[in-house]
């Protein structure tokens, strides 16, 4: 019986050991024979980038026109769909016109009769069977009565009532059978053309005094604010870019702002008044400037840092000072001298003493080969 046991006891032993021998320090792939994660860097490096500054604003309408009646009158039909594009002068309501007709029709009788006395006293005059003076009101009362007769086809004109202007009708403010323009112009409805659509936004004073202060002591160069971007309410940008209208040239004194205006393209309606946006814009072009994305600087109790990747392979924060942005990008002020290899993308994998294994970063993916600096904005390449 003890035999058997002790059979048991020593191949124990022996597999024991086979398992401790496999898992030596200093076995393949070190500890578990797993390889270093993979993070995505970029070697950072100084080089001229346009500073942008992003302003929150609200999307208004290219051009707004109400739809009012001129004429007085019992609304008959509306002639088109709610949130509908509508052509300029296209029929939107029609007013009845029962007594406008005739209020035309009496006058242009009354044009005839104006007319046919007219003709009839001119050449008695040469006659002297009438007077000059008659003939002379015959005249006025021939004006007096196209007069008339015009201002009655412009009442029975109005009442078809015309878009002002081409765009996207609202809802209609009145329905079938209510009395319009009795005693004022009543609303019908709201025609605004949004393509293409205007991006309103204000700029702080003091930041516009700093910047001009900068560029004249030459620490910045002034850079074409002709062109601004979109950001949307989810985060992306606009994929058409705006052109800048109008800044103001006197400061508001109640908000200490500076008013802005941009204009951008909206063929597919997909930016709708009184939507909230902000807009990004170019400020200055600044030299020997280091950028990182965004992604890549975290914020903790000490402040701003990145991950760097070091010349011993390991993960190490790193504190920096952002000074703006560009484009997409944080401009760094203080930190980074250029050179370092900054992680982007598995910062979840980079524990502070972790070894990992640095592969370049592409924003769009591509596969790469070695590590580059990333791009400075308006670097040529």
């Amino acid at each position: 019986m003890k035999q058997p046991i002790l059979l048991v006891l020593l191949l124990t032993s022996a597999l024991a050991g086979c398992g401790q021998g496999d898992n030596k320090p200093g076995g393949p792939g070190g500890p578990g024979g797993m390889p270093p994660p993979e993070v995505d860097v970029i070697i950072v490096a100084p080089g001229a980038a346009t500073l942008t500054k992003e302003l929150p604003g609200r999307l208004q309408a290219f051009r707004t026109a109400q739809v009012r009646a001129r004429v007085e009158g019992i609304v008959e039909k509306r002639l088109f769909a709610e949130g509908t594009d509508v052509k300029e002068r296209a029929t939107l309501f029609r007013i009845d016109p029962r007594s406008y007709r005739a209020s035309f029709d009496a006058a242009k009788a009354d044009l005839a009769v104006a007319s046919v006395t007219l003709e009839r006293y001119r050449p008695l005059l040469e006659l002297k069977a009438v007077s000059r003076q008659e003939v002379d009101l015959a005249e006025a009362k021939v004006k007096q009565a196209e007069a008339a007769l015009t201002r009655a086809r412009i009442d029975l004109e109005n009442t078809a009532v015309p878009a002002p202007i081409s765009g996207r009708i609202g809802r209609a403010m009145v329905t079938e059978g209510a009395l319009v323009g009795k005693g004022e112009a009543t609303h019908l409805a709201t025609i605004e053309q949004i393509d293409p659509i205007y991006a309103n936004f204000t700029q702080p004073g003091a930041d516009l005094l700093r910047l001009r202060q900068a560029v004249k002591a030459g620490t910045l160069k002034e850079a074409d604010r002709a062109k601004v971007e979109l950001i949307l309410e989810d985060g992306s940008v606009y994929p058409q870019p705006g052109t800048l209208q109008f800044s103001d040239l006197a400061v508001d004194p109640a908000t200490g702002s500076v008013s802005l205006r941009a204009l951008f393209p909206n063929p597919r309606h997909e930016l709708l008044p009184g939507a909230f946006v902000r807009v990004r814009f170019p400020e200055a072009v600044a030299d020997g400037a280091i950028r990182v994305p965004q992604r890549a600087v975290q914020a903790g109790p000490q402040g701003q840092f990145v991950m760097v990747v070091g010349a011993d392979g390991k993960v190490a924060p790193q504190p920096v000072v952002t000074g703006g942005m560009a484009g997409g990008d944080f401009v760094i002020a203080g930190g980074l001298k250029g050179g370092e290899k900054v992680i982007v993308n598995g910062l979840q994998k980079a524990k502070p003493g972790t070894a990992v294994k640095p592969v370049p970063w592409n924003p769009n993916a591509a596969p790469a080969s070695s590590a580059a600096p990333i791009a400075p904005a308006g670097a040529k390449k």
